[in-house]
Protein backbone atom coordinates (compact mmCIF):
# COMPACT_ATOMS: atom_id res chain seq x y z
CA UNK A 1 0.00 0.00 0.00
CA UNK A 2 2.96 2.54 -0.92
CA UNK A 3 1.66 5.90 -1.59
CA UNK A 4 1.12 6.84 -5.15
CA UNK A 5 1.04 9.79 -7.30
CA UNK A 6 -1.93 9.00 -9.84
CA UNK A 7 -3.18 11.32 -13.04
CA UNK A 8 -6.51 12.07 -12.60
CA UNK A 9 -6.43 14.34 -15.92
CA UNK A 10 -9.25 13.86 -18.46
CA UNK A 11 -7.32 12.42 -21.39
CA UNK A 12 -9.97 14.29 -23.92
CA UNK A 13 -8.58 17.55 -22.51
CA UNK A 14 -11.93 18.44 -20.76
CA UNK A 15 -11.97 20.77 -17.60
CA UNK A 16 -13.12 17.98 -15.53
CA UNK A 17 -13.87 14.20 -15.69
CA UNK A 18 -16.64 12.11 -14.52
CA UNK A 19 -16.08 8.28 -14.12
CA UNK A 20 -18.52 5.48 -13.18
CA UNK A 21 -17.15 2.76 -11.40
CA UNK A 22 -18.51 -0.96 -11.29
CA UNK A 23 -16.35 -3.20 -10.66
CA UNK A 24 -15.85 -6.25 -8.19
CA UNK A 25 -13.83 -4.01 -5.44
CA UNK A 26 -12.57 -0.86 -5.50
CA UNK A 27 -9.03 0.36 -5.91
CA UNK A 28 -6.82 -1.06 -3.54
CA UNK A 29 -4.19 1.91 -3.54
CA UNK A 30 -3.11 4.44 -0.83
CA UNK A 31 -2.68 7.60 -3.52
CA UNK A 32 -2.87 11.30 -4.10
CA UNK A 33 -3.44 13.36 -7.10
CA UNK A 34 -3.18 17.64 -7.94
CA UNK A 35 -6.93 16.83 -8.80
CA UNK A 36 -9.48 17.64 -5.94
CA UNK A 37 -11.76 14.49 -5.68
CA UNK A 38 -16.12 14.14 -5.34
CA UNK A 39 -17.40 10.84 -5.02
CA UNK A 40 -20.85 9.26 -4.73
CA UNK A 41 -20.88 6.35 -3.01
CA UNK A 42 -23.67 4.17 -4.82
CA UNK A 43 -23.10 0.05 -4.00
CA UNK A 44 -20.68 -1.65 -1.33
CA UNK A 45 -18.98 -0.73 1.95
CA UNK A 46 -15.58 -0.34 3.62
CA UNK A 47 -13.47 1.84 5.15
CA UNK A 48 -12.65 5.23 4.16
CA UNK A 49 -8.91 6.34 4.40
CA UNK A 50 -8.48 10.36 3.99
CA UNK A 51 -5.28 11.63 5.66
CA UNK A 52 -5.67 10.25 9.35
CA UNK A 53 -8.84 9.90 9.18
CA UNK A 54 -10.45 6.53 8.97
CA UNK A 55 -14.43 5.78 9.01
CA UNK A 56 -16.62 3.56 7.41
CA UNK A 57 -18.10 4.37 4.13
CA UNK A 58 -21.94 3.49 2.86
CA UNK A 59 -24.10 3.67 0.01
CA UNK A 60 -25.50 7.77 -0.20
CA UNK A 61 -21.96 9.12 0.94
CA UNK A 62 -21.25 12.12 -0.51
CA UNK A 63 -17.20 13.49 0.15
CA UNK A 64 -14.91 15.76 -0.94
CA UNK A 65 -11.26 15.15 -1.34
CA UNK A 66 -8.75 18.27 -1.47
CA UNK A 67 -6.09 18.23 -3.68
CA UNK A 68 -2.93 15.73 -3.13
CA UNK A 69 -4.51 14.94 -0.24
CA UNK A 70 -3.93 10.92 0.24
CA UNK A 71 -6.70 8.86 0.70
CA UNK A 72 -8.27 5.16 -0.27
CA UNK A 73 -11.57 3.83 -0.32
CA UNK A 74 -11.17 -0.14 0.84
CA UNK A 75 -13.84 -2.51 0.49
CA UNK A 76 -14.78 -4.87 3.07
CA UNK A 77 -13.26 -7.97 3.23
CA UNK A 78 -16.18 -9.80 1.62
CA UNK A 79 -15.82 -8.24 -1.67
CA UNK A 80 -12.41 -9.70 -2.15
CA UNK A 81 -13.00 -12.87 -1.78
CA UNK A 82 -12.72 -14.97 -4.42
CA UNK A 83 -16.40 -16.61 -5.52
CA UNK A 84 -18.11 -12.67 -4.37
CA UNK A 85 -20.64 -11.37 -6.38
CA UNK A 86 -20.80 -8.32 -4.62
CA UNK A 87 -20.10 -5.26 -6.53
CA UNK A 88 -18.43 -1.96 -5.72
CA UNK A 89 -19.93 1.01 -7.46
CA UNK A 90 -19.40 4.48 -7.63
CA UNK A 91 -18.91 8.07 -9.57
CA UNK A 92 -15.83 10.04 -9.50
CA UNK A 93 -15.66 13.70 -10.42
CA UNK A 94 -12.17 15.16 -10.75
CA UNK A 95 -10.95 18.26 -11.63
CA UNK A 96 -8.95 21.48 -10.62
CA UNK A 97 -9.18 24.35 -8.38
CA UNK A 98 -8.62 26.26 -11.26
CA UNK A 99 -10.58 24.39 -13.75
CA UNK A 100 -11.95 26.95 -15.27
CA UNK A 101 -9.02 29.42 -14.92
CA UNK A 102 -7.34 31.05 -11.85
CA UNK A 103 -9.64 34.77 -11.86
CA UNK A 104 -12.20 33.02 -12.48
CA UNK A 105 -12.44 30.62 -9.82
CA UNK A 106 -10.98 33.47 -7.12
CA UNK A 107 -13.68 35.37 -8.77
CA UNK A 108 -16.06 37.66 -5.94
CA UNK A 109 -19.07 35.52 -8.29
CA UNK A 110 -17.32 32.40 -6.94
CA UNK A 111 -16.42 33.41 -3.35
CA UNK A 112 -18.97 30.18 -2.06
CA UNK A 113 -17.11 27.52 -4.13
CA UNK A 114 -13.78 28.59 -3.39
CA UNK A 115 -14.23 28.80 0.05
CA UNK A 116 -15.19 24.91 -0.25
CA UNK A 117 -12.41 24.08 -1.87
CA UNK A 118 -10.57 25.44 0.58
CA UNK A 119 -12.30 23.66 3.33
CA UNK A 120 -11.88 20.46 0.72
CA UNK A 121 -8.07 20.68 1.71
CA UNK A 122 -9.02 18.30 5.02
CA UNK A 123 -11.76 16.03 3.26
CA UNK A 124 -15.34 16.93 3.60
CA UNK A 125 -18.05 14.68 4.67
CA UNK A 126 -21.34 15.63 3.64
CA UNK A 127 -23.97 14.72 6.06
CA UNK A 128 -27.56 14.66 4.36
CA UNK A 129 -26.72 16.16 1.57
CA UNK A 130 -29.84 17.34 -0.60
CA UNK A 131 -31.29 14.88 -2.78
CA UNK A 132 -30.79 16.25 -6.43
CA UNK A 133 -27.13 16.36 -5.16
CA UNK A 134 -26.86 12.49 -5.80
CA UNK A 135 -29.31 12.78 -8.82
CA UNK A 136 -27.31 15.90 -10.40
CA UNK A 137 -23.88 13.68 -9.97
CA UNK A 138 -25.57 10.74 -11.91
CA UNK A 139 -26.61 13.23 -14.61
CA UNK A 140 -23.38 14.43 -14.87
CA UNK A 141 -21.87 11.25 -15.71
CA UNK A 142 -24.58 10.54 -18.87
CA UNK A 143 -23.77 14.21 -20.36
CA UNK A 144 -21.64 15.27 -22.90
CA UNK A 145 -18.86 17.65 -22.35
CA UNK A 146 -19.88 20.74 -23.20
CA UNK A 147 -21.13 24.01 -21.90
CA UNK A 148 -24.12 22.56 -20.18
CA UNK A 149 -22.64 19.93 -18.34
CA UNK A 150 -20.04 23.00 -16.94
CA UNK A 151 -23.11 24.88 -16.07
CA UNK A 152 -24.73 22.11 -14.00
CA UNK A 153 -21.28 21.09 -12.45
CA UNK A 154 -20.84 24.64 -11.41
CA UNK A 155 -24.32 24.49 -9.60
CA UNK A 156 -23.48 21.58 -7.86
CA UNK A 157 -20.40 22.58 -6.21
CA UNK A 158 -22.63 25.76 -5.50
CA UNK A 159 -24.94 23.66 -3.82
CA UNK A 160 -22.76 21.89 -1.55
CA UNK A 161 -20.51 24.82 -0.69
CA UNK A 162 -24.39 26.23 1.01
CA UNK A 163 -24.55 22.80 2.60
CA UNK A 164 -23.69 23.59 6.06
CA UNK A 165 -24.25 20.12 7.95
CA UNK A 166 -20.93 18.80 6.82
CA UNK A 167 -18.12 17.10 8.62
CA UNK A 168 -14.38 17.54 7.99
CA UNK A 169 -12.54 14.35 7.84
CA UNK A 170 -8.56 14.75 8.47
CA UNK A 171 -6.86 16.53 10.89
CA UNK A 172 -5.12 19.78 10.87
CA UNK A 173 -1.97 18.45 11.81
CA UNK A 174 -1.90 15.83 9.52
CA UNK A 175 -3.01 18.51 6.60
CA UNK A 176 0.00 20.84 7.34
CA UNK A 177 2.83 18.44 8.23
CA UNK A 178 2.35 16.38 5.01
CA UNK A 179 2.39 19.57 2.85
CA UNK A 180 5.53 20.55 5.23
CA UNK A 181 7.28 17.60 5.06
CA UNK A 182 6.70 15.44 2.14
CA UNK A 183 9.20 13.36 1.85
CA UNK A 184 9.83 9.67 1.12
CA UNK A 185 11.07 8.66 5.06
CA UNK A 186 7.47 10.15 6.27
CA UNK A 187 5.16 8.71 3.69
CA UNK A 188 6.82 4.88 4.28
CA UNK A 189 5.99 5.58 8.04
CA UNK A 190 2.39 6.70 7.59
CA UNK A 191 1.39 4.00 5.05
CA UNK A 192 3.08 1.51 7.52
CA UNK A 193 1.29 2.70 9.98
CA UNK A 194 -1.92 2.71 8.44
CA UNK A 195 -1.66 -0.68 6.78
CA UNK A 196 -0.97 -2.32 9.90
CA UNK A 197 -2.34 -0.37 12.91
CA UNK A 198 -4.73 -3.53 13.69
CA UNK A 199 -1.78 -5.53 14.42
CA UNK A 200 1.35 -5.26 17.35
CA UNK A 201 2.96 -2.40 15.58
CA UNK A 202 6.61 -1.29 18.07
CA UNK A 203 8.70 1.82 16.49
CA UNK A 204 11.87 -0.23 16.11
CA UNK A 205 9.59 -2.19 13.19
CA UNK A 206 9.08 1.41 11.44
CA UNK A 207 12.83 2.18 11.98
CA UNK A 208 13.41 -0.59 10.57
CA UNK A 209 11.80 -0.02 7.65
CA UNK A 210 13.57 3.33 7.43
CA UNK A 211 16.69 1.61 7.76
CA UNK A 212 17.28 4.19 11.09
CA UNK A 213 17.94 3.41 14.47
CA UNK A 214 14.99 3.31 16.86
CA UNK A 215 15.82 6.73 18.92
CA UNK A 216 16.65 8.79 15.76
CA UNK A 217 13.37 7.73 13.83
CA UNK A 218 11.60 8.82 17.24
CA UNK A 219 13.03 12.16 16.70
CA UNK A 220 12.30 12.23 13.18
CA UNK A 221 8.76 11.55 13.63
CA UNK A 222 8.21 14.29 16.05
CA UNK A 223 9.77 16.85 14.42
CA UNK A 224 8.20 15.53 11.33
CA UNK A 225 4.75 14.96 12.69
CA UNK A 226 4.33 17.18 15.74
CA UNK A 227 3.55 13.78 17.88
CA UNK A 228 5.26 10.95 19.12
CA UNK A 229 5.19 7.64 17.00
CA UNK A 230 2.57 5.95 19.84
CA UNK A 231 0.74 9.00 19.76
CA UNK A 232 -0.02 8.71 16.66
CA UNK A 233 -0.26 5.32 16.23
CA UNK A 234 -2.99 5.64 19.09
CA UNK A 235 -5.13 8.26 17.43
CA UNK A 236 -5.15 5.87 14.01
CA UNK A 237 -6.66 3.24 15.92
CA UNK A 238 -9.04 5.06 18.36
CA UNK A 239 -10.50 6.64 15.24
CA UNK A 240 -10.91 3.31 13.79
CA UNK A 241 -12.49 2.11 17.09
CA UNK A 242 -14.92 5.39 17.14
CA UNK A 243 -16.33 4.34 13.86
CA UNK A 244 -17.05 1.00 14.44
CA UNK A 245 -18.25 2.10 17.97
CA UNK A 246 -20.82 4.59 16.16
CA UNK A 247 -21.65 1.21 13.92
CA UNK A 248 -22.78 -0.76 16.75
CA UNK A 249 -22.31 -4.12 14.96
CA UNK A 250 -19.57 -5.35 17.39
CA UNK A 251 -19.38 -5.32 21.32
CA UNK A 252 -16.55 -3.36 22.84
CA UNK A 253 -14.40 -6.35 23.48
CA UNK A 254 -14.01 -7.40 19.74
CA UNK A 255 -13.84 -3.41 18.49
CA UNK A 256 -11.15 -3.29 21.06
CA UNK A 257 -8.79 -6.73 19.41
CA UNK A 258 -9.60 -5.48 15.97
CA UNK A 259 -8.50 -1.93 16.88
CA UNK A 260 -4.69 -3.08 17.43
CA UNK A 261 -5.12 -3.12 21.15
CA UNK A 262 -4.10 -6.41 23.23
CA UNK A 263 -6.22 -5.84 26.44
CA UNK A 264 -9.41 -3.92 27.22
CA UNK A 265 -7.75 -1.82 30.22
CA UNK A 266 -5.15 -0.56 27.48
CA UNK A 267 -7.83 0.40 25.04
CA UNK A 268 -10.26 1.89 27.81
CA UNK A 269 -6.95 4.06 29.08
CA UNK A 270 -5.78 5.09 25.27
CA UNK A 271 -9.26 5.79 24.00
CA UNK A 272 -9.85 8.28 27.39
CA UNK A 273 -6.49 9.76 26.31
CA UNK A 274 -7.54 10.78 22.80
CA UNK A 275 -11.25 11.31 22.97
CA UNK A 276 -11.47 12.75 26.28
CA UNK A 277 -14.26 10.20 27.52
CA UNK A 278 -14.65 6.55 27.69
CA UNK A 279 -16.21 4.21 24.90
CA UNK A 280 -19.00 3.69 26.27
CA UNK A 281 -19.75 7.46 27.38
CA UNK A 282 -18.91 8.14 23.56
CA UNK A 283 -21.87 5.73 22.26
CA UNK A 284 -23.90 7.23 24.67
CA UNK A 285 -23.14 10.91 23.43
CA UNK A 286 -22.77 10.59 20.03
CA UNK A 287 -24.31 6.96 18.54
CA UNK A 288 -27.15 9.24 16.41
CA UNK A 289 -24.87 11.92 15.60
CA UNK A 290 -22.77 11.46 12.31
CA UNK A 291 -19.63 12.82 13.49
CA UNK A 292 -15.70 12.71 12.68
CA UNK A 293 -13.54 10.86 15.46
CA UNK A 294 -10.88 13.86 15.00
CA UNK A 295 -13.65 16.05 16.58
CA UNK A 296 -12.88 14.83 19.65
CA UNK A 297 -9.34 14.53 20.05
CA UNK A 298 -8.51 16.91 22.27
CA UNK A 299 -4.76 17.01 21.79
CA UNK A 300 -4.90 17.24 17.94
CA UNK A 301 -5.09 20.92 17.20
Amino acid sequence: MRLQLLSREDPNKSSFLVTHHKESHFLKVWHYHPELELVLSMRSTGTRFVGDSIMKFNPGDVVLIGKNLPHMWLNDDAYFKENSNLIAEDIVIHFKKEFLGVDFIESKEMNHIFGLINKARYGIKFIEPPLDVSKTIKKLCKMPVGFKRTIKFLRLLNKLSKHSNYVLLSSKDFVTNFKKNQNEKLDKAYEFIIKNFQENIELEDVANLLNMNPSAFSRFFKRASLKTFSRYLNEVRISYACRMLLDGKQNIADICYRSGYNTISNFNRQFKTVVDMSPTEYISQYKDRDMNPNDFNKNNG
